[in-house]
């Protein structure tokens, strides 16, 4: 079955794109915080330290969301821990205008960035248990692109509203989901594999991590566990940071905003050529190529001076890296049986939000000591070449097998 011919069947179509707008809104809520953060640097005059605790907090938040939402959708089910997630995080947002300290502020985006992170995994899980094999790996690549329009969304609010009546309105926008879940909540079903097959089998929180670390699984879970915390240690650390870089490299707050557009708008290819790789070569050989070139596209940013060569570069990093998150997204669904599926999907990512947490911490810390941009990138560089080299020599390929 063809992309096409996917998105012509009413029920698959319906699946992809409800919980493709829920991944759009964590997107749009995510990539907010961006460039939030560059506005706040100037209206509250937080240091590069601050900003690091800003944006390493939704991380925090991050990483226990997506181990208790996994162990939850093993549970109680995909749907309705997808819904409660959603609305934890637009009402959290939408609170967050009203922080009058950093303090609160700090706060909000916790309990933010715990829906947040609850949302994505068992949302690509819920995709990946509802699709035909042979569809399975494009589904939820097609899936993660929600992610790209996401990241789109919040830069046109960023260059239209933030930068010109304040950083308010941006967590205002970031409150909508809200409404969005009362849709979702009739719009789709949970999984039939769960039902006829996990629901009611679904080990104990403590069961579950000693299952995906027994003999079976350790392998692949010790891969997906670094390619996971690489992976989000060098999403977040260099994407998060990207308008506050471009003002480093000298830039004004509306040109940094209307460069990281541009780049942005690069995911989108990045996303559909993954996804027709994805079952045309298969999942390792997706996560390889484009995290080498991810590899390559973070020295070059990090070296660029030129005000083309930063673009070229910024628009390569977007390409290829998430390209290889949706080859992420994907492929840990497909690692483990649906009676720990989402526990397992949900404790790698879990693993992979501490990444997360440290490196936009990292970047702020490096940054006020005056550290140049090239060498953080470079941090960025080996991190990425640790990741490819996990699944190269550790993964396993999922290509057309059946789910167990």
């Amino acid at each position: 079955m063809s992309k096409m011919e996917l998105l012509q069947n009413p029920k698959q179509r319906k699946l992809l794109f409800s919980a493709g707008f829920s991944w759009m809104f964590d997107a749009m809520e995510v990539g907010m915080i961006s460039f939030i953060a560059a506005a706040l640097a100037k209206s509250w005059s937080l240091s590069p330290q601050e900003i690091g605790y800003l944006t390493s907090i939704n991380s925090v938040g991050m990483a226990v969301g997506a181990v208790a939402a996994g162990y939850l959708a093993d549970r109680y089910g995909r749907k309705s821990i997808l819904l409660w997630t959603l609305l934890i995080f637009s009402i959290a947002s939408g609170l967050s205008a009203l922080a009058t300290g950093f303090g609160v502020l700090l706060l909000l985006r916790f309990i933010a960035g715990f829906g947040l992170g609850g949302e994505l995994p068992v949302a690509s899980t819920l995709v990946s248990e509802s699709v035909a094999v042979k569809d399975r790996g494009r589904a939820v690549v097609l899936l993660e692109s929600f992610w790209a329009f996401g990241w789109i969304i919040s830069a046109v609010v960023a260059y239209f509203v933030i930068a010109r009546y304040g950083w308010q309105w941006g967590f205002v926008i970031g409150a909508v989901p809200a409404l969005y879940a009362l849709y979702l909540r009739r719009a789709i079903d949970d999984s039939p594999r769960f039902i006829k097959g996990g629901a009611g089998k679904q080990a104990s929180f403590g069961k579950g991590l000693k299952e995906i670390w027994s003999s079976p699984h350790r392998r692949t879970t010790l891969m997906a566990w670094i390619l996971w915390f690489t992976v989000v240690f060098s999403y977040y650390g260099m994407f998060l940071w990207l308008p506050s870089v471009m003002g480093l490299k000298g830039f004004t707050l509306i040109k940094s905003f209307e460069y990281v557009l541009i780049m942005t708008l690069a995911q989108l290819p990045g996303y559909f050529t993954a996804a027709y790789f994805i079952e045309k070569f298969g999942r390792k050989f997706v996560l390889v190529v484009y995290l080498v070139l991810t590899a390559v596209s973070a020295i070059w940013f990090g070296y660029a001076t030129s005000e083309l060569s930063l673009i070229l570069a910024g628009v390569c990093l977007s390409f290829f890296n998430l390209g290889a998150w949706g080859g992420l997204y994907a492929y840990t669904p497909e690692l483990y049986p649906t009676r720990v599926r989402s526990t397992g999907t949900g404790m790698a990512a879990g693993f992979g939000r501490i990444g997360g947490v440290i490196a936009p911490f990292l970047v702020g810390m490096l940054v006020g000591d005056g550290i140049p941009v090239s060498t953080i990138f470079t941090i960025f560089f080996v991190a990425i070449l640790i990741g490819a080299a996990a699944v190269l020599f550790l993964g396993k390929e999922t290509k057309g097998l059946e789910l167990e």
